[in-house]
Order: C-alpha cells, then structure tokens, then sequence
C-alpha cells in the first residue's frame, strides 16, 4: 500500500495517511522494488533502447535513463553521467544481451557513443532529430543575436544602399526572438508579421531562418529523400556565408551517419523526453529522498513493466 501510494500521491499525504516518515516510505519501496527485481527480468529481450541523462536534484546530481522502444517501458536507471556510470548498465546487461541490440538512440553526446560503440558493436546509433534542430536554433540565436549588436550599437552608412539601423530596430529584432524559434504553423499573425519585416530588412538573418527550417524539412521527410535533402543543406549551409551555420554543418557531418539512420529508422528520443518528464514530475512529488536509490526504485515502480497493486486487488 505504500508503494502504491507513493507512486500516486504526495511525498506528505502518504506520509499523513500512513503515519511514517518519509525515509521510511523510500526504504519500503526500495524493498518493493527488489522484490520485483528479484522476480522479473526488466533487461530481457532488449533490441532497441533510448539513452538519456536527467538531472535530479541540485549541484549537477544527475541520473542515467534507458528505455524499451518496443514497450514504451523504463527498464533501467543509475545515478552518473559518464562512460562509467553507463557501462553499470551495461555489466548488468551482459555481452551477449548487448550483443541483441539492433538500434540504439541517442543525443550526441561523446561518453554515450564511446560507450555504445564499445559495448554494443552491432547496434545501430540513431542521432535525435530534436538535438540536432535544437543545434541550428542555437546558431540561428547567435544571427540573431549579431543582428541586434548592429541595431543596438551603430547605424548602417546610407551609402550601403540599406535604409539606417535604429534603436526601434533593435527592439523589434529583440522581439522576434521566438518568431523565428517556432514552427512556421505555429505562428500567431503578430509574429508572421514579424518574420516579413526581417525579410525586408535583414538578408542574412533571414537566411539563418530559412536553414533552421530547411533542417527541420529533412527530418520531416525522412527516408531517402531526407537523405538527399540534408546533403542539399549542406551544401547550402557552407555557401550561407554565416559563421554559426558553417560550424553547424561541420558538426552534422561529424555526426552524418547517425543522422542518416535516423532518417532510415525513424527512431527519436521522444519516448525518453517524455519519460524524462514523468520522473521530473516523481521528484517533485517525492521531494526529500536523501539519495538516488529510492528515487531510481520509485521511477522504476511508476513507470516500470510491474507497477506496484494495491493489497487484495487483481
């Protein structure tokens, strides 16, 4: 009954109702946890797998994630964010069940493919396309943030042929911040409105946001044709004449073939952002664990393949 209540309710209506202390809740469920460790196999049958950290707590606490594609289940969790920490995973996995793995997906992150590439060698790396979109709004934030320096701190010669920079300019490029950040169908008229005057007014910031969007097309396309899509990009982005977009495209052909599969696989890490989310959500309500273990037991009860039942009920 107290795991069942912890994985639903508040860290002190559990408490209240119970008549326990926390710390006492958290031991119960790492008891329960065990249990159901000690009975069922959550590393069984593995093939295709998200890897992910997520910060816990405070003063750069983190936890590694790993997540069944095929069931949409949490199966492992450990405290760390280094090569070290996420081979535990993998002893506990064993050679030849690492050696099942057909797809593996990912974020960019070097101590995750050393890792990966080592312990699984016939797994599949597939990039996720939400890091790699999120790398050109990142360099589309520093074209914009050069457009608004120009605004803010001179005004273009009229000599140039283009019409004088203002403060209001620089406002106004201030506010199409997050114009140019989402998704063209998101956009509300106030912000198309925007992104029309940047078009009149600034070619190369401009040019920034066509590529962020050219690079959300390949993804959005997949297959073959995103293949092809993302060496026209490529091409393109070394021609862009744009600083942040040519450190860009040497960054995805760094990271090309995981990419490619990804666009072959269609594999992405939304499932793990969304059970990201969940344990966030499980450490606010369990505010007051003292260590990672009770948290890690609690996250595997709540979103594990054996959620904890309530005494006497099928």
């Amino acid at each position: 009954m107290a795991a069942w209540l912890a994985v639903r309710t508040s860290k002190s209506a559990t408490c209240q109702l119970l008549r326990v202390a926390w710390r006492t809740i958290g031991s119960i469920i790492t008891r329960v946890n065990d249990d159901v460790e000690a009975t069922v196999d959550r590393l069984g049958g593995l093939r295709r797998i998200g890897i992910d950290e997520i910060s816990y707590k405070r003063s750069h606490r983190y936890l590694i994630v790993v997540v069944d594609h095929d069931t949409g289940r949490l199966v492992w969790a450990g405290p760390g964010r280094s090569e070290a920490a996420l081979n535990v995973f993998f002893d506990e996995l064993g050679a030849e069940r690492a050696a099942e793995l057909t797809h593996v997906s990912a974020d960019m992150a070097e101590w995750i493919a050393k890792t990966v590439a080592a312990r699984a060698p016939n797994a599949i790396r597939c990039a996720d396309p939400f890091h790699v979109v999120a790398w050109a709004i990142e360099a589309l934030d520093i074209e914009r943030r050069r457009a608004w320096n120009q605004a803010a701190g001179r005004r273009v010669p009229a000599s140039t042929g283009r019409r004088g920079r203002t403060t209001g300019d620089s406002r106004k490029i201030a506010r199409s911040r997050y114009a140019l950040w989402k998704n063209p169908e998101d956009l509300n008229g106030r912000q198309r409105h925007q992104l029309d005057w940047i078009a009149k007014t600034d070619p190369k910031l401009w040019r920034a946001y066509l590529l962020k969007e050219g690079l959300r097309y390949v993804f959005a396309v997949k297959g073959q044709e995103g293949k092809d899509a993302l060496d026209r990009w490529l091409s393109w982005a070394r021609r862009s004449q744009l600083p942040s977009f040519l450190v860009l495209a040497n960054r995805i052909t760094k990271h090309r073939q995981a990419i490619d599969a990804n666009l072959e696989h269609g594999l992405s890490q939304g499932l793990i952002e969304s059970t990201n989310t969940k344990i966030r959500l499980l450490t606010r309500i369990a505010f007051g664990f003292h260590g990672p273990k009770p948290l890690i037991a609690l996250a595997l009860l709540a979103l594990g393949s054996h959620p904890p039942q309530l005494p006497g009920r099928t």
